[in-house]
């Protein structure tokens, strides 16, 4: 069995401190893929030092059923853990890298979305286009039924109430955060649709107005009549956390795609600074809003 390898200068580590946390409900209801990725590298790490899950689990002071379901990629592994298993693996940096993109498996999100949620719940500022639907923030509830309603293959009722809760339950980042700026640009297409009917899309435009009132969010609409355009690659979300990281996320069909190249998100943002000087001020929005919806 090898030695334990002495923490690094300074003790970062409290080594000598039992820190098994099998008491906390950490346990995924079904891997996500992230989870079990994970999950196989630890595994293989440990195996190559010629350690048992028995000889691993004691030396990082987890027990082995918690090694186990770690492996298996059916829990979130506990930051100890991972920086111990780092210095019991030669300190590659490979765990501590991985870990930062793990995701848990949250009903009602798609499994390319989980990880852009968790940062969104931290963000500082949040900026939105949308040239496709509402953004996902900005719905009222029959509309995002309505969406839902339209998907194809069709999702039973129990999947059908999942997606809307959780889409709900993530509007609360408006309201539970309100020295977060967000900022979203909508294309006057997409109110113009009248999705769901326009019984729903009345209501729909009546929700955005209210939620524009909010100092936290500024709301601009895209005119059919632009004859510029700075985003016409499609739909592009982008982020900064506390430490200072800029992130971005594109979505297409069945898909997205977490952005952390600095130079990619940097040209991302400057196209949407560039839209929003491109895009109607927030009141000439809003304006726009009350006619289309006295419209229907």
């Amino acid at each position: 069995m090898p030695e334990i390898p002495e923490p690094p200068e300074g003790g970062e580590q409290e080594w000598d401190q039992p820190t098994d946390r099998d008491g906390r409900d950490e346990r995924e209801p079904s891997p996500s893929d992230s989870l079990r990725t994970f999950g196989a590298v630890l595994q293989a790490l440990r195996e190559h030092a010629g350690l048992s899950r028995a000889e691993f689990a004691k030396l990082v002071r987890f027990s082995k059923h918690t090694v186990e379901s770690v492996e298996l990629g059916r829990r979130m592994p506990d930051e100890d853990l991972v920086e111990r298993a780092e210095w019991l693996t030669g300190n590659t940096g490979a765990l501590r890298k991985a870990f930062g993109f793990l995701t848990r498996n949250k009903p009602g999100l798609a499994a390319w979305f989980r990880k852009w949620a968790s940062l969104e719940k931290k963000a500082i500022s949040l900026s939105t286009y949308e040239c496709r639907l509402v953004p996902g923030l900005l719905q009222g509830e029959p509309y995002t039924r309505a969406t839902f309603d339209n998907s194809v293959p069709p999702l039973s009722d129990e999947q059908l109430e999942t997606q809307v809760a959780a889409r709900l339950e993530r509007q609360g980042l408006l309201r539970h955060r309100p020295n977060v700026p967000f900022s979203f640009i909508v294309e006057e297409a997409v109110l113009r649709r009248r999705l769901g009917g326009p019984v729903v899309m009345r209501e729909q435009l009546g929700h955005m107005l209210t939620v524009s009132e909010m100092r936290n969010v500024t709301l601009q609409v895209m005119p059919l009549e632009a004859e510029s355009h700075a985003c016409l690659d499609g739909p592009l979300q982008l982020l900064e956390t506390p430490d200072g990281k800029r992130y971005g996320y594109a979505e297409g069909q069945q898909n997205g795609r977490l952005i952390t190249d600095r130079k990619e998100v940097a040209l991302l943002q400057q196209r949407y600074d560039t839209l929003r000087s491109q895009a109607l001020n927030t009141q000439k929005s809003r304006d726009l809003l009350e006619r289309l919806r006295g419209a229907l």
